[in-house]
């Protein structure tokens, strides 16, 4: 990138005037990744100045039946494969309640698009989940879910969302977002949920006043140009609701072990390699500089690996996730050396060690506890960069 055009990406930055779909591309295009780092440093920096949310959360995956098959899917399974499952209600409720200690205050639930699975199944999952849970936020379903069960149930989502959010619902997870662009979208996608349906589902949400997450899948077939259109894409439905809280970057991960049946699923794998640890932290600054209408940006460290995480918090991400136990939709798909559980002593300690302060939130953004930062009287404590 020539000094000129790197000034006046900086100027317009500071003014807080928005980036073009060409310097998104520009942005990619710059090999200066300290330079892009410390841009994105001052927006985060800007917005939540020394702090990094988490939260204490479990995942639960009620079943791992599926009528698609993604490319990049490792979770899936067909009926009557071997591994395949579905919880009764009651064993996940069990479940649940087995990851109830530490504080517990989000449950994060994701399942495959069952097949066979009435529609009453989920408002009555999520209504005992709240009743044996009453303190726990249920964080639930993808818009992808919520249009298979328009489809079983023949109700509309806006009447798919008012019986959940009266079962307890209280967010709508953001996953099936991929990647937008059909040119990409076709290839890595094998359900019927694409921008269209996606965006519908989370506006409905919005204006329900639920608030919800973004996601975006990257590293994998596409390139930068169709990181920055799915960006912008949902900069623009953020621009009409106001509904999105965070946007997370997911890292596209391979399978670097053998199934437990034998089989490998990932049909992407062969022609792709994962990001590299340079890539995703570009790709975090990218896109807390394009995305200036959403006030988190989360870097999930079970995909990126605690080292790339804590890294990530310097290059534009606030927010660590949560404690997670068990992430199978992640875990299934390879034995990439991320741990299955970081306690909340576990956090507090990588947020420090970045030179953070930690602060606990709730689903919804609001603080539960602020802690302590790093020991500013310890000549070796870390500290985020100078903005």
């Amino acid at each position: 990138m020539d000094a000129g055009l790197k000034r006046e990406l900086e100027e317009k930055v500071r003014a807080g005037e928005r980036l073009t779909r060409e310097d998104g591309i520009a942005l990619y295009e710059s090999d200066d990744l300290a330079w892009l780092g410390g841009l994105a440093h001052e927006v985060r920096t800007r917005k939540n100045g020394d702090v990094v949310h988490f939260n204490v959360n479990r995942h639960l995956n009620m079943t791992n039946v599926c009528t698609a098959s993604c490319a990049y899917c490792s979770f899936q399974r067909k009926p009557g494969e071997k591994d395949a499952y579905t919880m009764r209600i009651e064993e996940a409720v069990r479940l649940a309640k087995a990851m109830e200690s530490e504080n517990l205050t989000e449950l994060h639930i994701v399942n495959g698009l069952h097949p066979n699975l009435p529609w009453r199944y989920y408002p009555r999952s999520l209504r005992e989940l709240k009743q044996a849970l009453p303190d726990v936020s249920l964080k639930a379903f993808t818009a992808t879910e919520i249009h298979h069960f328009e489809t079983i149930s023949g109700l509309t989502a806006s009447e798919i969302l008012d019986e959940l959010i009266d079962a307890g619902l209280e967010s709508l997870t953001g996953g099936g977002a991929e990647i937008f662009d059909w040119e990409v979208r076709q290839h890595i996608v094998d359900h019927r949920t694409h921008w269209e349906d996606w965006s519908r589902i989370h506006r409905l949400a919005h204006e329900k006043g639920l608030k919800t997450p973004c996601t975006m899948l990257y590293g994998h077939i596409e390139e930068p140009r169709h990181r920055v259109d799915h960006v912008l894409r949902l900069r623009e439905l953020q621009d009409e609701t106001g509904g999105f809280q965070v946007f997370i970057p997911l890292r596209y991960q391979h399978d670097f072990v053998d199934m437990k049946d034998g089989k490998v699923r990932n049909r992407l794998q062969a022609r792709t390699t994962m990001a590299t640890g340079a890539e995703a932290l570009k790709t975090f600054a990218v896109s807390r500089l394009l995305f200036d209408n959403v006030p988190h940006v989360k870097v999930f460290w079970v995909m990126h690996g605690v080292q790339t995480a804590q890294l990530a918090l310097q290059h534009g991400a606030d927010d660590m996730d949560g404690s997670v136990v068990e992430y199978k939709i992640t875990h299934d798909a390879d034995n990439y050396g991320t741990p299955n559980k970081l306690t909340r002593d576990d956090l507090l300690e990588l947020i420090r060690d970045a030179g953070f302060r930690p602060v606990e939130r709730n689903t919804r953004y609001e603080v539960i506890r602020e802690y302590p930062g790093p020991d500013g009287d310890r000549r070796e404590s870390p500290q985020p960069m100078r903005v």
